[in-house]
């Protein structure tokens, strides 16, 4: 699921905790236009492998951040469909009702959880953006924040099957990563990691082991690469095998040695999200990825 932006502009009431965030260069309908431009673009690349998009649109002025929805919404293998408690006010208006009606009515949902409420006492859980799922080993790795309420995460975990892996995270100056998917990404048999983010050895080496432990190839990135948002893609499934979506910025920061390697285990798909990268966020962060199972078009006969 992804969400297209009419407005889009960068939120000023995440900046103060997202230091991926950039000041825009241009003017803010520029900007907006181009934003729309990306993701327009992006959807009909993805479409184009063979991948199933479902998108929506947001024509309102009220929600900059709105081309990020897998902060409030997720999905998973079990039925589950479930909503979570955001960070900054204005975030909170993204959560929407069509969405969820669309999803039950396209996919099987079996259970729902809702856990928003819990904003209102100062606690947040944004989603896919704090929580990485391994949904073949049901574990569910996490780096502390202010839009992480441990509370919240173990409460979800037990609730959805997950094991929780919970770990802290800072770039050079000691600021904690704002969101778990900017440093890290998980696919089939593939994880991508700034694991040098983890300052303390031990739950350095901790999580490290347990992702190679599941088998898959592990590729390290530098802080650097980070900011670069190399960490923060998606693999999705199009129709001629699985695709690993990166930004081209994240793409042209790898080394050469470590291209290989992620396309040794699956295709990269870069696309150009320059223009949203200044909200902080990238590739990965626009998908709302759908691990439902979708429901059966019967076709009336004649």
């Amino acid at each position: 699921m992804m969400v297209r932006p009419h407005r889009f502009r960068p939120n000023q009431q995440t900046a103060a905790d997202n230091h991926f965030q950039t000041e825009p260069d241009a003017s803010r309908s520029v900007i907006a236009q181009r934003a729309y431009d990306e993701v327009t673009r992006m959807v009909e690349q993805l479409r184009g492998r063979g991948v199933d998009v479902l998108l929506l649109e947001d024509e309102g002025t009220t929600t900059p951040d709105s081309v990020f929805p897998n902060n409030w919404i997720t999905t998973h293998p079990t039925g589950l469909l479930a909503t979570f408690p955001m960070y900054a006010e204005n975030r909170r208006l993204e959560r929407r009702a069509d969405a969820l009606e669309l999803l039950q009515e396209r996919f099987h949902v079996y259970d729902t959880v809702d856990l928003s409420a819990a904003e209102l006492e100062g606690e947040a859980l944004e989603g896919t953006g704090v929580m990485i799922f391994d949904h073949l080993e049901m574990l569910a790795y996490a780096c502390r924040s202010k839009r992480l309420s441990s509370r919240l995460f173990d409460e979800f975990c037990e609730l959805a099957g997950y094991t929780p892996i919970l770990f802290d995270a800072t770039d050079s100056d000691g600021v904690p990563v704002y969101h778990t998917n900017v440093m890290m990404a998980l696919g089939t048999d593939l994880a991508v990691i700034g694991a040098s983010m983890i300052r303390d050895g031990s739950e350095r080496r901790a999580v490290l082991g347990q992702l190679r432990d599941t088998g898959r190839e592990v590729v390290e990135l530098t802080e650097e690469q980070i900011g670069s948002f190399a960490g923060n893609c998606l693999e999705v499934q199009g129709a001629d095998g699985r695709l690993l979506v990166m930004s081209r910025t994240g793409v042209d920061s790898l080394s050469r040695a470590q291209r290989d390697r992620i396309e040794s285990r699956v295709e990269l798909l870069p696309v150009d999200v320059h223009t949203l990268e200044l909200a902080g966020g990238s590739a990965r962060c626009m998908l709302a990825g759908i691990h439902l199972e979708p429901r059966q078009v019967h076709t009336p006969r004649a």
